[in-house]
């Protein structure tokens, strides 16, 4: 007699819930051998497969970070410090190499030295030609903004500045070879008549002028050495000239190089900076860049009104060699603080020969404009360009002058203003973030 199966209880969640009584059945079904096909074991079959393949993944387990003790912290330092003290006990072990070492070292510096040394007039050369590019680069850009390509600009720039050159030579030339023409001419009148006045004759009754200048020349001819001098001193002259000249087509032509490629002379010096710190820095670069052009431009403009008010006061006052002393006192004006100085000093001189009442004219005059300049035109035109207080301008200019002489004096300022932006954006910025 059969007995009747009691009915499957209610479905459960857990794994040993109505899939176990489905997986006894299966396995007896197997155990009892081969039969036919049976739907309920296929179904219960797929069932299982599914309920493994839709289970939650379970997830990720933190894993076990293990530290390390302080003991064996302690222990690994020890162990490093002795270490390192273990390589410099060998190195001074090994005096051969340590003075092979320094030898190379000192060898190295003074090659640097030597080197440096030959070629500083090339380093001035190269200075001076970017200084200039940098003056002309704020001039190019600003046709840049215009729509003009940077080549055609870069020529634009050159022909004016070159035009004017040429203009003013050729405005300069013709004036001073009739003005030394006519001081040729009138030398010897104005030597003939000194000697024959009074006073070079009392002086001549009482000192024995005349002999004494014979005797010297004569003595001065007869001496090999002294008229090898001469020569000498001529070609000495003559080669000066020689590099002068050489030197100037040299920061003509650098100059030319420099201003065509310097966006990107500046774009590979800023990859030279970490990528991360690469933005603040191409944004210090341009703004001390922009400043010297700035600084330059606004230095010509003080220098050309410097000559053009001196070239008028002269030509009031009928002074010799106008022109030239123009020329000069736009040079001179290029220096900071003393170059003023400079100019009035050479220009009352020249006044002299006219007269103390024009060389007093003038220095009136010529006074009183410097203190309008100081006071109301530069500090205009230069408030965009550079800001450095007076005190450090004056040192700035003194140390320049004795290191590198005229071109140092030029650069001066706008070398201060860059060290004082670098300080105050980079120093200054992070001592206030300790």
């Amino acid at each position: 007699m059969t007995s009747t199966p009691d009915p499957a209880p209610p479905s459960d969640p857990t794994p040993g819930g109505a899939d176990a009584p489905e997986e006894s059945a299966g396995a007896d079904a197997t155990e009892a051998g081969p039969a036919s096909p049976d739907p309920a074991g296929r179904e219960s079959w797929t069932h299982r497969v599914l309920h493994q393949v839709l289970r939650p993944i379970p997830g990720a387990q933190p894993r076990v970070r293990f530290e390390i003790p302080a003991e064996y912290a302690e222990a690994a330092a020890e162990e490093a410090a002795a270490a390192q003290e273990r390589r410099s006990a060998s190195l001074m072990q090994k005096p051969i190499y340590l003075g092979f070492m320094g030898t190379v070292g000192v060898g190295v510096a003074l090659f640097l030295y030597v080197m440096l040394q030959n070629t500083t007039q090339l380093l001035l050369w190269i200075v001076a030609a970017l200084f200039i590019a940098l003056g002309l680069d704020p001039v190019v850009r600003w046709l840049e903004r215009r729509k003009v390509p940077r080549p055609l600009g870069i020529i634009v720039v050159l022909a004016a500045l070159l035009g004017l050159v040429a203009a003013f030579f050729a405005t300069l030339i013709p004036t001073i070879i009739d003005q030394t023409t006519q001081l040729i001419y009138k030398a010897p009148g104005w030597i003939t008549g000194f000697l024959n006045s009074d006073f070079f004759h009392r002086l001549d009754t009482q000192y024995h002028v005349i002999d004494t200048i014979n005797a010297q020349v004569a003595k001065f001819f007869q001496n090999a050495g002294a008229v090898g001098g001469i020569f000498g001193g001529v070609v000495g002259v003559g080669s000066t000239i020689a590099n002068a000249l050489f030197g100037t087509l040299i920061v003509l032509v650098l100059s030319l190089y420099f201003l065509a490629s310097l966006p990107a002379i500046k774009m590979w010096g800023y990859r030279l900076a970490p990528r991360s710190r690469r933005a603040r820095v191409e944004e210090l670069g341009e703004e001390i860049t922009r400043g010297v052009g700035n600084y330059v431009i606004g230095q010509v403009c003080v220098a050309v009104a410097n000559a053009l008010y001196a070239f008028i006061v002269m030509s009031v006052l009928r002074t010799p060699f106008s022109v030239l002393l123009a020329f000069i006192v736009a040079l001179m004006a290029f220096i900071p603080l003393v170059g003023g100085m400079i100019a009035a000093v050479i220009v009352i001189l020249v006044e002299l020969t006219v007269g103390w009442q024009a060389a007093l004219s003038f220095a009136v005059l010529y006074f009183a404009y410097l203190q309008f300049e100081a006071y109301f035109i530069s500090p205009r035109i230069m408030s965009r360009a550079v800001a450095v207080p007076g005190a450090v301008a004056v040192i700035a200019v003194i140390a320049g002058g004795s290191l590198l002489g005229v071109l140092g004096a030029l650069i001066a300022i706008p070398t201060a203003a860059a060290v004082m932006l670098l300080v105050k954006e980079v120093f200054i910025a992070r001592q206030d973030k300790l």
